[in-house]
């Protein structure tokens, strides 16, 4: 029991992670319509930050499979 629990804790990363992107997503749009010119470098800003919130829900995975397989 205290492994799942310790599991489902470790998975709600990846809810910080998406709603993260969601928002750092529509700041990017709108910035985008205020500057289009501006657009190569906020969508270049826009990748390296989703890609590290990812990491963060890709973490929160990893530790909960290994909790759940080693403890």
């Amino acid at each position: 029991m205290t492994v799942a629990l310790g599991a489902a804790i470790a998975v709600l990363a990846g809810i910080g992670a998406g709603i993260g992107i969601g928002i750092a997503t529509g700041k990017a749009v709108e910035a985008i319509a205020r500057q289009p010119e501006a657009a190569g470098e906020i969508r270049t800003a826009l990748i390296l930050g989703c890609a590290l919130a990812e990491a963060t829900a890709v973490y929160g995975l990893v530790a909960s499979i290994l909790i759940i397989f080693f403890l």
